[in-house]
């Protein structure tokens, strides 16, 4: 249950109401039989704790430190307009792409269409079973784009899991056309190298090129063997999508050996990840830059030349980064924000044990000039709230808010909530506004919270793994001048030049 409650008159002691939309629509099915969701392709499963552990959180509750399971608290200069539970696709919810009116919503058993042209009151237009981990999502023109990454039967909508070591599995990019908002119709499969966990646009006039992620190669797996240090590129043609093709994979850590060049991994670096490929890549088009978030490194690489993308610098935090996870540029292209997935989004980091630098973002200033730039590092963000031990709290997606002459950014903390943040100063990262629920569970860690938190055309929507699709309004002086900026389309990891 969904509590209510006036953020005026409830405060979170560590740190620093909601009407609840349930809105049904008709089950679309994509592809020629009806498929149903697969447990297989669920994320991390819920851990027990403690029965001291479980005492503790309930005292916390109890006394005001943590707000009470599923209890909604916020900053003041936050209000929350609508919360749009779970409808057909009970999956776990991701990623989040925006066109026009319509917000397009990944769940690992597929995804939903939303017409948001009323924010207050979003409504479902379309909801396509197609289940597949964990279905990261992006839109342009008229074309969807869906990330399948576990190991399928075949490349239908009604496919079942079947084991990696099986040459005939499938896993890769699915392509749908989205000219008819109301029947998504499924056009076209790309099987790619260890799947796609996720996928990064690089949109053309007549083509869109898809950058896929992907990891975690095995001598066993035949369509995924290792070293695996680079990523597929698939063309796509826009008026014949069916003809999508990996054209390239190109290597971005060369190095010789099993292993590649990318970062080693334990036993050199304890507790960091090794590089076996990418897990999410953001390009800025407009100034021919992207920047990679590969597990164990960071890099930043120009796509001046969209079909062979060139490294231009490589870093490693083995101090404090576990897994390096996502990437957001400012809008001059001098800086870039670096995610942490420590514990892999299914731990509880948020707390004082843990520390503020790991499970947090990085900040890096790019500095020289063409070729010759580099990322230097200048400090951690971290949310200033402690979460209890039951919540899987860590840094995940999020967006630019686009203000000249500042760097904001709201972005999504599992758990943890939505964080509404400034970094301006590289290295005084500051917290200025939140929005949170309290645990999901006072006895386990059960996998919930904000995956996506983007800032689109005024608001703020904020994908909930288990609650829904949230949406929220800032009310504040720095993000104000945000508001008047309007696209008609985003994939945040296709960042938009917002003042071209």
């Amino acid at each position: 249950m969904i509590l209510s409650n006036d953020p005026r008159t409830r405060r979170r002691r560590l740190g620093a109401g909601a009407t609840v939309a349930g809105l049904l629509a008709a089950l679309l099915t994509a592809g020629p039989a009806v498929a149903t969701p697969d447990p297989g392709d669920a994320p991390a499963t819920s851990k027990e704790v403690s029965p001291k552990t479980r005492a503790q959180v309930r005292e916390a509750v109890a006394e005001g430190g943590i707000p009470g399971q599923d209890e909604i608290v916020h900053s003041a200069n936050i209000e929350h307009l609508a919360n749009i539970p779970k409808d057909a696709l009970p999956g776990t919810n991701t990623d989040l792409a925006f066109q026009g009116r319509y917000a397009f919503a990944g769940n690992y058993d597929g995804f939903r269409i939303f017409d948001i042209a009323n924010p207050k009151a979003p409504k479902t237009v379309a909801q396509v079973l197609c289940p597949g981990s964990q279905n990261d999502i992006s839109v342009s023109g008229n074309l969807l784009f869906l990330s399948t990454d576990s190991s399928r039967s075949d490349s239908s909508c009604n496919s079942t899991t079947q084991p990696a070591t099986e040459k005939s599995s499938w896993e890769g990019m699915k392509v749908f056309d989205i000219s008819d908002k109301r029947n998504p119709r499924y056009v076209a499969a790309v099987e790619t190298a260890c799947g796609s966990h996720t996928h990064t646009l690089v949109p053309e006039r007549r083509n869109v090129y898809v950058y896929v992620s992907s990891y975690a190669p095995s001598a066993a797996y035949p369509d995924c063997q290792p070293p695996h240090d680079g990523i597929s590129i698939i063309k796509v043609p826009r008026n014949a999508p069916e003809k999508a093709a990996v054209i390239d994979f190109p290597v971005l850590f060369p190095g010789e050996g099993p292993d590649g060049g990318g970062n080693p991994g334990a036993p050199v670096n304890p507790g960091v990840s090794k590089t076996t490929g990418c897990h999410d890549i953001t390009v800025l088009p407009s100034k021919d830059l992207a920047a990679g978030a590969c597990m164990g490194d960071g890099i930043l690489f120009s796509i001046k030349d969209p079909e062979r993308p060139k490294v231009i610098d490589q870093v490693q935090d083995n101090v404090n980064f576990a897994f390096w996870h996502s990437a957001t540029f400012n809008q001059k292209a001098d800086k870039v924000v670096f995610t942490d997935e420590l514990g892999g989004g299914g731990a509880a980091t948020c707390d004082a044990a843990v520390g503020p630098n790991r499970g947090a973002d990085g900040i890096y200033d790019i500095v020289g000039k063409g070729d010759a730039r580099k990322l230097v590092f200048r400090s951690y963000y971290k949310i200033p709230r402690h979460q209890a031990a039951t919540e899987n709290c860590v840094a995940h997606n999020g967006s630019l808010i686009p203000v000249k002459g500042r760097d904001l950014m709201v972005q999504a903390w599992y758990q943890g909530g939505v964080s509404v943040w400034e970094f301006t100063d590289s290295e005084h990262p500051k917290e200025i506004a939140y929005f949170e629920r309290g645990p999901l569970s006072t006895d386990r860690i059960a996998v919930a919270g904000s995956w996506s938190a983007y800032y689109y055309n005024g608001y703020v929507y904020s994908n909930d793994m288990a609650k829904g699709l949230d949406v929220l309004k800032i009310d504040d002086r720095r993000t104000a001048p945000a508001e008047r900026v309007r696209l008609s389309e985003l994939n945040v990891q296709t960042q938009p030049d917002y003042f071209d």
